[in-house]
């Protein structure tokens, strides 16, 4: 079996090369994303392996079945970025539902507390031996409410880090967690309480119709006067414009970002050179409250093997067994049941 790699990174590779020859599939690596432009590169090969990045379109999908590509292998959990719609009943959409919650979560703790610490502005003054603590107070998360909006693996992982910390917990999900509410430090909450009562507000669900912008002007101005936002999730989940202005305002205390709306033009390549062009991440970046990184928050060694072991397992158990059970939506059930592009 051949697949096409879009958007192939260095770290990417030793995994895939080490799990796909234990399976007989072969990796041809291209650096460029998948998109309308770069989608003739998939030609004569099986199926193709994207990222968050990748653009799988209407257009695209109907290009790939047109070369008999058979399958699209999502090496990530998310797949906003494909036209599942379209995709039913053409074309084999797997993904990888889990990887390590533990690497996101501990991303999302890690620029908490080097925000409210000030961690970054003090390695920053010490490298220049300026040891003043002017302006570096911060404040104690024992104690504090912390809002967890998506309690999945990841929202669990990170619920259990906080109550390591002696936070309350809010929280909220469309389809609760079994056995997580306690009825006294983790609760279920409407959004509206989980935003009004809640210190820091930590986003960890998919992007949907219904997720889309769920932090914008008015769930903004619900929320505690100085709230901190955490976003490990999906750059569309929080209206950039809406949180830049929030933070002008005061409104919003602190931002610690691992996601951007408009990340695909930035994300994972090396500006350091140019002149970035889009005015809300430049000034977001320039905010003194504002922490922001680029989707790194899944890079762990452990998370890499695991997403390059699982996706190639789910390419064999395809093409082996006729059938994968991290299939998204392929001939199951009818597609006017795929909600939010999932059949269910």
């Amino acid at each position: 079996m051949k697949f096409a790699f879009f958007d192939t990174k260095p770290y990417d590779k030793p995994s895939f090369d080490r799990y796909g020859a234990e399976k007989g599939i072969t990796f041809k690596y291209f650096e460029t994303k998948l998109n309308e432009d770069t989608v003739g590169l998939a030609r004569g090969y099986d199926g193709v392996c994207v990222f968050v990045n990748d653009t799988v379109n209407a257009e695209v999908i109907d290009r790939l079945c047109e070369m008999n590509v058979k399958v699209v292998a999502l090496r990530c959990a998310g797949f906003n970025n494909v036209d599942m719609k379209h995709a039913f009943g053409r074309i084999h959409v797997l993904r990888v539902p889990a990887y390590s919650p533990y690497a996101v979560a501990e991303h999302a703790m890690a620029m908490l507390l080097t925000s409210i610490r000030r961690i970054h502005k003090a390695y920053i003054r010490t490298k220049d031996f300026n040891f003043s603590l002017s302006g570096m107070t911060g404040f104690d998360l024992h104690g504090k409410t912390v809002g967890v909006i998506g309690t999945g693996r990841i929202g669990r992982v990170f619920i259990d880090i906080c109550r390591g910390f002696g936070m309350k917990v809010l929280a909220y999900d469309k389809f609760p967690a079994e056995g997580l509410e306690n009825g006294d430090t983790i609760r279920y909450v409407s959004l509206e309480e989980l935003f009004a009562n809640s210190d820091i507000v930590s986003l960890h669900c998919p992007l949907t119709e219904e997720t889309y912008h769920i932090i914008d002007e008015a769930s903004l101005a619900q929320c505690k006067k100085g709230v901190v936002l955490l976003n490990t999730s999906r750059g569309a989940l929080v209206d950039a414009e809406a949180l830049l202005a929030g933070i002008k305002s005061r409104q919003v205390g602190a931002a610690c970002l691992d996601v951007y709306e408009e990340e695909s033009e930035f994300f994972f390549e090396d500006f350091s050179g140019h002149i970035v062009e889009d005015d809300v991440l430049a000034r977001l970046i320039s905010m003194p409250n504002v922490i922001v990184t680029s989707h790194q928050a899944f890079l762990t060694e452990e998370a890499l093997s695991n997403i390059a072991e699982t996706t190639v397992q789910n390419i064999a158990d395809l093409f082996e067994r006729q059938q994968c059970p991290n299939e998204l939506c392929y001939r199951r059930g009818n597609a006017e049941d795929c909600k939010d592009g999932r059949c269910f």
